[in-house]
């Protein structure tokens, strides 16, 4: 479900502040636990923008690992000292090596790479010792495309063993479905069957030598991001696309999954609006795991403005919502990487280089050089942001915003302060925020924000604004740490995630573990829908379980529990828990959907509709909505099809007797995850979806 635009929740919410202020009055406190904004006095400035953050919409706590980096073998600067300190500053918990596709064509025991190149003192050791000095843990990519287990098994035992480094996360191979079996090749593979069940059969082998020599290490599996090619793709001789042949052969062997995202983007403020794609590509993602197998998504980065402006805004944004759906590291493409194509992007000289740090070269002419080496580039400022708004042991909560060009998110820290992300993507106008909470009251003092802005050296820090209102400079970042309106003690701790017992079109049974108690006792529990920043109450027991009533068909929702004691005190949120409902299992029509043939932005979709009635039908309208507005239908077939906004409509002149079906086919394009529609409507009556 993608979170929802607060224009309906909040549109009847003014809000208004003096910007200039240095000192504001504590909010006023609402019943249902929302806090708003003073009016302003004369002088004031209105808000344009409205973001809600919801304490009670725990989403997930920040792991040790999540803040990562990609560190290759091709980069002299790998592993030094100033390097080291750098991530260190940053909050970087996890460096990835040997770097990216070099990792199928490294030999790590005499540190060969045959047919690229290995820059001196880039060795494994090297690496290690440069991940301690960052106090980072390592992930490494043990070679597929030319190496073998018994390699793999034996850098496992080097590094384990002999060294005792204590590497836990290990993956095998990078991008093995570019080795060419789906058409196009960039990645070693040595293999003379390319398939994903030849790669799978080879993570089985790789995960048991490398555990039998270390059996507390992680095993991750390359599989591809929905909506990324060749997500949806059946190659020839498969019987289902790359994700679904490797998990249904190695699934039971590896621990994680290792994921890339490149969403692309012409324009930097097309690329800008790829973040929103993440919620869906992530729910996809987890739909084909075993609840045990972990994601890492160990490669990212913007196509356009890589190392100003637009590539610190698509981190910050990126990291913050991957974070959030619970995956456990990720990782920027790269430290360094080089200059590329120079351009001027809002004003800066974009060097074209994918780097976190400057490598302090030159265009092949000479005529345009990059800053000295390891001059931080915009992208790695966003990272620190990062690194302080989300650390480990922090749970990160809902927020959400009405305007499309500022995306917020928000931290709750263990010392009960608050810390909001603010990421503005107008290149062109400041935006004033009115800052609403739910579930949560700031103190009076103001805020300190910490921002990094278009062209800036490094981060400032400085207290501006209240605790409702913010002013967002353009094409900037900022982070808003409040202070709780009274010291959070004594208060029970979360209750355990929620899990589904039975869900059906219009319920879902829910339970979950006991909170543990504080001062007081517990009197009850109470559970929150997320709605985008201002979540709404389902319902609330003095037991561990509840049935919730009157959901909606074919619909997502993520919920908390939380726990409230005698004294009125309440929990921290549970772990989130995220369900779909079905389609009614009796109704007068049934529909099946199909995609008969994907090819990666586009498939062929078959209908094929039932009249599950008595009386026959003369006459017909299916209609159905796309959970995503990034998927379209191009042309259909056996019937006329028009689409509005997200809604498809589909009529028919002909007659199904009852007991009788009929199909229809359409041509549909996408350009991130496709979330196929849930739910369909014949003649206004809610379908069973088959």
């Amino acid at each position: 479900m993608q979170m929802p635009h607060l224009r309906r929740a909040l549109a009847s919410t003014v809000l208004l502040a003096t910007v200039t202020a240095v000192t504001a009055a504590p909010p006023g406190a609402h019943a249902n636990g929302s806090t708003v904004a003073p009016r302003a006095t004369a002088g004031a400035t209105a808000a344009d923008t409205s973001v809600a953050v919801d304490v009670r919409a725990g989403l997930a706590t920040v792991p040790d690992t999540a803040i990562g980096v990609n560190h290759a073998i091709w980069d002299a600067e790998l592993g030094t000292p100033a390097v080291s300190d750098l991530l260190k500053n940053a909050g970087v918990g996890m460096v990835r090596y040997p770097g990216g596709s070099y990792a199928d064509i490294y030999h790590w025991r005499d540190h060969t790479a045959p047919g690229g190149y290995v820059a001196p003192n880039t060795d494994f050791d090297t690496f290690m010792a440069g991940a301690r000095r960052t106090g980072a843990q390592p992930m490494i990519i043990a070679n597929y495309g030319t190496g073998t287990a018994q390699e793999a098994a034996d850098w496992v035992r080097y590094a384990n063993v002999t060294k005792g480094y204590g590497a836990k996360y290990w993956t095998i191979g990078n991008e093995n479905y570019g080795n060419g079996h789906y058409g196009t090749a960039w990645e070693a593979d040595d293999h003379a069957d390319k398939s994903p069940k030849e790669y799978a059969a080879n993570v089985v082998a790789y995960a048991a030598a490398m555990k039998a020599v270390d059996p507390t290490i992680k095993i991750g599996a390359v599989l591809t991001t929905p909506g990324n090619w060749p997500d949806g793709i059946v190659g020839a001789g498969d019987s289902g696309t790359w994700n679904q042949e490797v998990l249904a052969r190695a699934g039971s062997a590896i621990d994680f999954v290792d994921v890339h995202w490149y969403p692309g983007g012409s324009t930097a403020a097309e690329a800008l609006t790829k973040p929103e794609q993440i919620e869906d590509a992530v729910y996809l993602l987890r739909q084909q795991l075993d609840s045990r197998i972990g994601i890492s998504l160990t490669e990212t980065n913007v196509g356009v403005g890589p190392n100003t402006q637009p590539g610190a805004l698509f981190l910050a944004d990126v990291y913050s919502g991957l974070l959030e759906q619970g995956v456990f590291t990720v990782q920027w493409w790269n430290v360094h990487n080089g200059i590329g194509t120079v351009s001027t992007v809002a004003g800066q000289t974009d060097y074209g280089d994918f780097g976190l740090l400057s490598s302090g070269n030159c265009t092949a002419d000479g005529t345009v050089c990059e800053p000295p080496l390891n001059t931080p580039f915009a992208p790695y400022h966003a990272l620190s942001l990062i690194g302080s708004f989300a650390k480990p042991g922090d749970q990160l909560v809902q927020a959400g915003s009405d305007n499309a060009l500022v995306s917020a998110h928000a931290s709750r820290k263990a010392n009960g302060d608050l810390a909001v992300l603010l990421v503005n993507k107008d290149p062109d106008h400041e935006h004033t925020v009115a800052l609403n909470y739910h579930g949560w009251t700031p103190a009076g003092q103001v805020p300190t924000v910490d921002s990094f802005t278009n062209g800036s050296a490094g981060i400032t820090r400085t207290t501006a604004g209240t605790a409702g209102i913010q002013v967002l400079p353009a094409y900037g970042t900022s982070v808003v740490t409040l202070h709780p309106a009274a010291a959070e003690t004594g208060l029970p701790k979360a209750p355990g995630r929620p899990v589904i017992t039975t869900v059906s079109d219009r319920t879902a049974e829910i339970s979950w573990p006991a909170a543990t108690p504080g001062t007081k006792p517990i009197a009850k529990y109470e559970v929150y829908r997320q709605h985008g920043g201002a979540s709404e109450q389902l319902g609330e027991t003095t037991g561990t379980s509840i049935t919730v009533r009157n959901l909606e068909p074919g619909r997502r929702y993520t919920i908390n529990v939380l726990a409230r004691d005698t004294a009125g005190g309440l929990s921290r949120a549970s772990l989130p828990l995220t369900f779909t409902t079905t389609s009614p299992a009796v109704a007068p029509c049934s529909v099946r959907l199909r995609d008969t043939n994907d090819w990666g932005n586009g498939f062929v979709g078959d209908l094929e509709i039932t009249n599950n009635g008595t009386a026959p039908v003369n006459g017909w309208t299916l209609t159905f909505t796309w959970p995503t507005h990034w998927q379209t239908v191009g042309s259909g077939w056996n019937a006329t099809w028009e689409q509005t906004g997200t809604t498809v409509r589909v009529t028919s002149d002909g007659t199904l007797a009852p007991g009788a079906s009929t199909t229809a086919g359409f041509v549909g394009a996408y350009s991130g995850p496709n979330v196929l529609p849930g739910i369909f409507t014949l003649n206004g009556n809610v379908c069973t979806t088959r």
